[in-house]
């Protein structure tokens, strides 16, 4: 958190000299002393936002790559003559405990071409998809695993 700080007074500042980086070293500290000591924040949690990072910047990754492929069998789906597409709804739990990895699996569900998330109460998705093949295995995507272990990170 400490260097967020820092690399926010330099941004805010627009330039980098020896004296904003001095004052910027002695702002950022003292914010981050701040946090400590007023709002509960602990020196671990840095350590946890630092391996968190790396994981959620792979799961943007694979989210891309997803909607890639689901782009993909769309446009399959769409543009054959003799396909006919089922919709389907589908009812799913999942083992997701936080809700920001609940909202992100749903928002992940929605955001890949074919399919919506229509609601989601607690650990319960209800998704629409275009047709059943793009249904399959969405219980246990990938998008939950890398969730899975993003939640378990400490």
């Amino acid at each position: 958190m400490f260097v967020i700080f820092f690399l926010i007074w330099i941004i805010f500042n627009g330039q980098f000299t020896p004296e904003i980086a001095a004052f910027g070293l002695v702002i950022a500290g003292a914010m981050y002393w701040f946090i400590c000591k007023f709002l509960d924040y602990k020196p671990r949690n840095d350590l946890v936002m630092c391996k968190r990072f790396f994981l959620i910047l792979h799961y943007i990754f694979v989210l891309v790559k997803e909607i890639l492929k689901a782009n993909a069998a769309v446009f399959r789906i769409i543009y054959s003559a003799k396909y006919e597409f089922e919709p389907v709804v589908i009812h799913f739990t999942t083992t997701l405990q936080s809700k920001f990895a609940r909202v992100l699996l749903a928002n992940s569900i929605t955001l890949t071409p074919g399919t919506i998330t229509v609601s989601l109460k607690d650990d319960e998705y209800v998704v629409h998809c275009l047709d059943k093949e793009l249904a399959r295995g969405i219980d246990a995507s990938v998008f939950v695993k890398l969730l899975e272990r993003i939640e378990h990170v400490t």
